[in-house]
């Protein structure tokens, strides 16, 4: 029996195990058109899609070196925290789900601090990575971006963060929880120290994510199509009895109605939120940005390509 159990079941299991060809020859299908795409196009164009313009989840330090100067970055050493502190169990042990995901995503949790240079200023970047447990906000997760604008705070750069999230960790409870008033005590420290947040929303920002440090920045950017929200759209039309309005949570529609500042493409993320950081570390330019605040929110801000924060720029310092 045992020599079935340890010898014969796994040849055969080898034998109908499907081979792993390389992530380099695989197509991968456009959730939006149905339209296969080669891998190593969809890599080349940043993981958006080349006809449609989807944009695909992208792993923490693809965005990392595709965002910072050169590629380069410095990884920021994050505090351990807690593995399990509610011996969660369901189908599976929190641990083993842990150990599992690091083993996927080569990563010791959802989010990823680094610091690096942007256009030749110093910044802090923080990324969540949705493959880790849905870039769930757990103990780990809340501690890895208190440390990031920490981190902003002493070097006297801005923060930017890259959001991606299915919201608060459930195998954690009230711990997840904690998370938001930390994460907010640790932006309103960076903002008594005179420095920018900027938020860059990705597909997807819900939950308990978007009820705290999501929502806090100073800029807001969303990338084209992204699902942003609190609950679902199918539990809010439960909960107020009403069929939602097209495009309801999606970066476009927030950006009509004023929930986000502008929707800017994955290409010119980094020409945009490198012209922001020029503007707003600028000490002379951010007392002036500060003073005149509710003008310059009312002025239109271009929603493809941050075209405009050029000439805003001009205008801060002529006045």
């Amino acid at each position: 029996m045992n020599w079935i159990n340890n010898v014969v079941r796994p040849r055969i299991r080898s034998f109908l195990k499907p081979k792993d060809t390389g992530s380099e020859n695989l197509w991968v299908k456009d959730p939006e058109s149905g339209e296969m795409v080669f891998y190593r196009d969809l890599e080349a164009n940043m993981w958006v899609v080349p006809n449609s313009g989807y944009h695909m989840k992208i792993k923490a330090t693809d965005r990392l070196s595709t965002f910072l100067d050169e590629g380069r970055y410095q990884s920021v050493p994050l505090p351990a925290a807690a593995q399990d502190p509610l011996k969660f169990r369901d189908s599976k042990r929190y641990t083993d789900r842990l150990k599992d995901q690091r083993l996927k995503t080569g990563m010791e949790d959802s989010v990823l601090v680094a610091t690096g240079e942007l256009f030749g200023t110093a910044v802090t970047v923080g990324v969540q990575d949705f493959d880790f447990l849905g870039g769930s906000l757990g103990m780990a997760a809340g501690s890895a971006i208190i440390t990031g604008l920490e981190t902003a705070v002493r070097n006297r750069t801005a923060f930017i963060l890259f959001v991606a999230s299915g919201g608060a960790r459930m195998q954690e409870g009230i711990l997840s929880l904690m998370q938001l008033p930390r994460t907010t005590v640790a932006v309103l420290r960076l903002r008594e120290a005179g420095l920018p947040f900027i938020v860059v929303l990705t597909n997807p920002t819900t939950g308990g994510v978007t009820a705290s440090y999501a929502m806090l920045g100073d800029v807001h950017i969303a990338e084209p199509g992204a699902l942003i929200g609190f609950a679902g759209a199918r539990v809010i039309e439960q909960t107020i009895r009403e069929k939602l309005p097209k495009g309801f949570q999606r970066s476009e529609y927030l950006y009509e109605h004023g929930m986000v500042d502008m929707v800017v493409h994955r290409h010119n993320l980094r020409e945009t939120i490198g012209s922001l950081v020029g503007i707003l570390t600028r000490a002379e330019a951010r007392e002036e940005l500060s003073a005149t605040a509710p003008a310059r929110l009312a002025t239109p801000i271009s929603a493809t390509s941050g075209e405009d924060l050029p000439q805003m720029a001009e205008a801060a310092h002529a006045e």
